[in-house]
């Protein structure tokens, strides 16, 4: 193997794949980047078994080949280089020579038939969507995971397609979060799978606004296939993402929305934003609510504590309905209305007990809030 890259592009290269690698794995060839060099580029490919993804960059290619280096390393070395042209040459099995200027390094690597091969997985792409749309989605409902090891199925986001529109669904038992998109989906039965909470944060690094992201399907796996807009003129190729699927089955999340809640508030977003976070500065972790006090025409929001003291504020909103006073971890109201960019949302509710409901005035997104005990 011998060839001749961009330093910014090969660096840029290994920035798209280094964060799936865990120095913590037990084989040490996970914490190296898989080199293959072919044609007119060359392909890194890192994994942890769970999760791969890999990319291709042009290059500049001497002698077809492959190797596997620790790829924290590399990377660091490679963005250090003054130079722009950087020469890497394989010596022997496992031995590699890497020139830069007058910089030069001889790692020794492990050889490319040590490294994990890639599952079966078919390439006819099932599902297409706007990568915009798709990053939008996981944003709007990712912070509503679990984090709970013992309730695994919820350690993730769920995708469901059926033939006009694709949803996703997080929850951790104490709210609930759907973004759904009509789409032509082509697929003759409903489909839906679980992707683990790596694979979401993965996907949120790699999306941009524009371009496509397709998917395949197996019992287990699902691909992800994302058009690149590198910045430049296209040296980078698509990245291809493999992961697993979560095992299980999701709960039935509908039973949990709120048929009627009755009483309906639009409020401009970013005030109601603002209102919590500034009272959720007199929480404390044995206080840790605050209070939407509703009434004709206003919400109040009030936080108290010992510690601080107290805070309130007052937004204007239109509303005739019965008063309320509803208490709401302050967390829960923040993360919806952070991820949406919406000037305005709608809230419902029943009573102080039954869960509240904010959503966007065209129910492509809804959250569902358990209330605190006062």
């Amino acid at each position: 193997m011998k060839f001749k890259i961009n330093r910014d592009h090969f660096a840029a290269g290994l920035g798209q794949v280094v964060s799936v690698v865990n120095n913590r794995l037990s084989l040490p060839v996970l914490v190296n980047v898989l080199i293959e060099a072919e044609n007119d580029s060359i392909r890194l490919t890192t994994t942890n078994l769970d999760l791969r993804i890999s990319c291709k960059i042009k290059a500049e290619i001497m002698d077809a080949g492959k190797i596997t280096l620790p790829a924290k390393w590399l990377k660091d070395i490679v963005s250090g280089f003054k130079s722009s042209d950087v020469f890497v040459e394989m010596q022997g099995e496992s031995r590699v020579k890497i020139t830069s200027g007058s910089s030069k390094f001889n790692p020794i690597g492990i050889p490319a038939v040590d490294f994990p091969p890639e599952p079966p997985v078919g390439d006819e792409f099932a599902f297409e969507i706007e990568q915009g749309d798709l990053s939008s989605m996981i944003k709007s409902v990712s912070y509503a995971q679990s984090t709970d090891e013992n309730r695994y199925v919820l350690n993730g986001v769920l995708f469901s397609f059926n033939e006009d529109k694709v949803a996703l669904v997080a929850t951790d038992g104490r709210r609930l979060a759907t973004s759904e998109k009509k789409m032509p989906v082509s697929v003759e039965n409903p489909t839906q799978f679980i992707l683990p909470a790596k694979t979401i944060s993965e996907l949120q690094k790699q999306l941009g606004s524009s371009g496509k992201i397709r998917f395949a399907l197996s019992e287990r796996q699902v691909v992800f296939e994302i058009d690149v807009n590198d910045g430049n003129g296209g040296l980078m190729d698509k990245i291809r993402i493999v992961s697993k699927i979560v095992e299980g089955n999701y709960p039935q999340y509908k039973g949990v929305i709120p048929k009627d809640s009755g009483n309906r508030i639009e409020v401009e977003r970013e005030d109601l934003l603002s209102a919590v976070l500034q009272a959720a500065k007199v929480t404390t972790d044995k206080n840790s609510s605050v209070v939407l006090n509703i009434s004709a025409n206003l919400i109040e929001i009030t936080a108290s504590s010992t510690e601080y003291g107290e805070a309130s504020d007052k937004l204007a909103v239109r509303y005739e309905g019965p008063e309320a006073r509803i208490a709401f971890n302050p967390q829960f109201i923040t993360d919806p209305l952070k991820a949406l960019t919406q000037d305005s949302v709608v809230f419902e509710f029943k009573d102080d007990l039954s869960p509240g409901v904010f959503k966007t005035k065209d129910e492509s997104f809804l959250c569902v809030v358990m209330p605190q005990r006062k």
